[in-house]
């Protein structure tokens, strides 16, 4: 989840190297540092903190060069201080690396190298690998990596320099790391937001593949030295994309990019003549007898939905996981499963291990992913594509109305394919669903209305989110979104749980989020409005526009348009958003970097 950036070309390195760590900073951001060959040698500078106490050493102390490294880390092993900031250097200064991951035996090769001589200066275990790399470097560096790395046990992306070689060498295990390819220049980063100012042209390693980069050439191969193609792609994403776009922060222009993004998630997929979705997908939707959605976090609430959308629409057994827990619990999957994997970047390490379990006991594997080329997409069976663009703030908000989408028309494409949903009922749904665009840009319009609820609550010490049915993972989205980017503690039930413990908690300082739109489940949760009401709960509904009911229980009402019940939760997630955005902001939040959290989790 740390950021990392290589370079080999005619720029200066260092520029280039700190403008793909901007892009990068949402990775990680304890500390910064770079590498840079100089005519002088390897010239290093880091500092612990954000990225700006890098920029400002910098202007203090310029370094000029070719080609070089670059890292943004996210702590590990080790506070984030300077000493432990990467890139790491050996002790004569000729050898600096940079690593995302974790080397889980590095203690046994510390103290083997301790052994041997070599003085360590920093608490982490990438300290380790530059060490060994050394150890075994007798002018081939490639050879030296390969060398070292088949000593080391675990996740890793690293990228080499060396003063006396042009070039650089990356590598990865897992975590990700993708190459940009220019004229007369070359790049590496861990993510392609870095690459976007120089080139789209990309390679995606894969895992257990090493390259070999110099400005006028890229070879691949894999970890023992057998070549690998160089598999290209074009990325369609602009640099634009990727930039605030005037907003103040990255997570208020991904909430209002959201009607946008509903576009392009459904766009050609909606068939309402002949009520069908094309996904262009080649697995078999008639051969699994059970489905396990499998997930983290926001991507986990989108799983969620789609688990009651697949079992209402398609009418199979379906089970939602959260991926840390999944491979733990010895999950009965066979070739009879479908395990769906819902991600962001597609490079979650706990759904990449949940998936690889899967696998290894005979089930299909479909991936709901955003970024293309990622890790999960090459090693599942198939992929749905949420077409979100790049999200750059930390805490998710259009990837997961994306996914909500990805997952309603998965759930329509089984129950076609499986006979349990015919073609008017489908053409109906597909008939909302092209409303649906315009509905979240109608959503949208109440920000103002929203920030006035969030000044009198923002001091709220605490919140309780409530939701029934389709709108329990909302209600739980709604309340890691508070609390990811507040850091107000709240908490997520479902309704009907709260007569069940929850209650206990209302009193009259206690804000209560009821989200309760018209549906099936809504006389039942109103009459849990009621009981919060009673015990003097301060009650915030979201409600479908015009319920007059809903607005003489509540003390405040967050509207949405009316909505096929089952697309309710793409709409009734928009306010819970805008609601803790502005919350976070009237307390001075750092919005798109909360602390402690990066965007891609990327080591378990």
């Amino acid at each position: 989840m740390c950021g990392i950036v290589g370079y080999v070309g005619y720029r200066n390195a260092t520029d280039v190297l700190i403008e793909g760590l901007r892009r990068l900073e949402y990775r990680g951001y304890d500390s910064a540092g770079v590498a840079v060959k100089t005519e002088e040698g390897l010239k290093s500078l880091k500092r612990a903190g954000k990225l700006k106490r890098l920029e400002a050493a910098l202007l203090e102390k310029p370094i000029s060069g070719s080609s070089g490294i670059g890292h943004t880390r996210w702590a590990t092993h080790g506070p984030p201080t300077d000493e432990n900031a990467h890139p790491h250097l050996t002790e004569d200064g000729k050898l600096a690396i940079i690593h995302n991951g974790i080397i889980e035996n590095y203690a046994e090769l510390k103290a083997r190298l301790l052994a041997r001589g070599h003085r360590f200066v920093s608490d982490t275990d990438t300290e380790v690998l530059v060490h060994l790399i050394e150890e075994h470097f007798q002018g081939d560096l490639e050879a030296a990596v390969r060398q070292a790395l088949s000593e080391a046990l675990g996740a890793y992306a690293i990228v080499v320099l060396h003063q006396d070689r042009e070039e650089i060498i990356a590598a990865r295990t897992v975590s990700p790391l993708v190459i940009g390819l220019g004229e007369g220049e070359n790049f590496v980063a861990s993510d392609v937001p870095a690459l976007l100012p120089f080139t789209r042209k990309v390679v995606f390693l894969e895992d257990g593949e090493m390259a070999v980069i110099t400005p006028d050439a890229v070879r691949v191969s894999d970890l023992r030295g057998h070549p690998r193609p160089l598999r290209t792609t074009e990325i369609e994403w602009s640099l634009e994309d990727a930039e605030k776009g005037g907003y103040p922060h990255y997570m208020l222009k991904e909430i209002h990019e959201q009607p946008w993004v509903l576009e392009n998630t459904l766009g050609g997929r909606l068939d309402e003549a002949n009520g069908e979705v094309t996904l262009d997908l080649t697995l078999d939707p008639t051969a699994f007898d059970k489905i396990h959605v499998v997930a983290a976090g926001t991507a986990y609430y989108a799983g969620w939905v789609g688990k009651y959308l697949i079992e209402k629409l398609a009418r199979i057994p379906v089970e939602a996981d959260i991926a840390s827990e999944y491979r733990y619990r010895d999950p009965l999957a066979d070739e009879r499963t479908l395990f769906i994997a819902v991600s962001q970047s597609g490079e979650t390490i706990d759904t990449l291990e949940a998936l690889r379990e899967a696998k290894r006991r005979g089930a299909s594997v479909l991936g709901v992913i955003n970024v293309k080329g990622s890790t999960i997409t090459r090693e599942a069976d198939d992929t749905l594509y949420i077409h979100a663009g790049p999200e750059i703030g930390v805490a998710s908000t259009k990837a997961y109305v994306a996914m909500l989408a990805a997952m309603t028309m998965v759930a329509i494409w089984l129950g076609r394919a499986r006979g349990t949903l015919g073609a008017e009922e489908t053409r109906q749904l597909i008939g909302e669903m092209r409303k649906l665009p315009r509905l979240a840009e109608a959503t949208l319009a109440q920000q103002e209305a929203i920030e006035r609820i969030a000044a009198k609550y923002h001091q709220a010490s605490d919140f309780l989110f409530l939701g029934r049915n389709l709108h329990a993972p909302t209600a739980y989205e709604g309340a890691l979104k508070l609390k990811e980017i507040s850091y107000i503690h709240a908490e997520a039930y479902p309704a009907g749980e709260m007569k069940h413990g929850p209650i206990a908690l209302i009193d009259e300082h206690l804000p209560v989020v009821v989200v309760t739109p018209k549906g099936p489940w809504y006389e039942k949760t109103r009459s849990n409005i009621q009981e919060v009401k009673a015990r003097g709960g301060r009650v915030i509904a979201v409600a479908t526009d015009g319920d007059e009911d809903v607005k003489g229980d509540a003390e405040e009402v967050l509207y949405i348009p009316e909505v096929h019940p089952l697309l309710s939760p793409i709409l009734a997630v928009i306010p819970l958003q805008i609601l803790a955005y502005e919350i976070a902001v009237l307390l001075g939040r750092d919005v798109d970097q909360p602390r402690n959290l990066a965007k891609s989790v990327t080591v378990e």
